[in-house]
């Protein structure tokens, strides 16, 4: 795999912060495609319109699979993220590793110094697709039970979703109208 810059990933020593990132379909599958899932409910304030590419962060952590669990903090920490995506150069997919990943671990009397990314990231990842409401990607991890999304086009990352960003997202468009101010329609 090829990272900005022309690099190649290894599996140790490469955590990147970057784009493209190829995903393949994997026997134990990924949910993706480009509708969301159905909306059980309808959100006020023309929330319902906003898409997963207005509040996606694109720039994705990357580590490899040999990262320990504290390495992948440190990283996860440096960049303010709660979430890394992990990259395996002899595996097509992704998986993604989260603080609460981390802090499962540890707080088994794991060490942070020896345990990897590999034995603790969800390999079943469920994707989205940037034309997603952000409706449906919260009923999404709502329903999996999960605050993360990653976000793809065709098989390439282009970002990660957290329910953070739902919220900061929900919360910015709110404000005008709790203020008595008009809301701006969408277009």
């Amino acid at each position: 795999m090829i990272l900005p810059g022309g690099s190649e990933t290894r599996a140790k020593s490469v955590a990147t912060v970057g784009r493209p990132r190829s995903v393949a379909p994997r026997e134990n599958g990924y949910t993706s495609g480009s509708q969301a899932p159905a909306h059980a409910c309808t959100l006020p304030w023309g929330l319902s319109d906003m898409k997963v590419k207005d509040g996606m962060s694109e720039q994705v952590l990357s580590i490899g699979p040999a990262h320990t669990l504290r390495e992948a903090a440190r990283m996860m920490a440096a960049r303010r993220v709660g979430a890394a995506v992990v990259v395996d150069p002899d595996d097509a997919g992704v998986g993604i590793l989260t603080e609460r990943d981390i802090l499962l671990s540890v707080a088994s009397g794991q060490s942070p110094d020896t345990e990897v990314a590999a034995d603790h990231c969800t390999q079943d990842v469920v994707f989205a697709a940037r034309e997603w409401t952000m409706e449906g990607a919260a009923e999404a991890m709502v329903r999996g039970g999960f605050r993360h999304l990653v976000v793809v086009e065709g098989q390439e990352v282009v970002g990660l979703l957290s329910m953070r960003d739902i919220v900061r997202c929900w919360s910015a468009a709110r404000v005008p109208a709790q203020a008595g101010a008009p809301v701006a329609q969408p277009t």
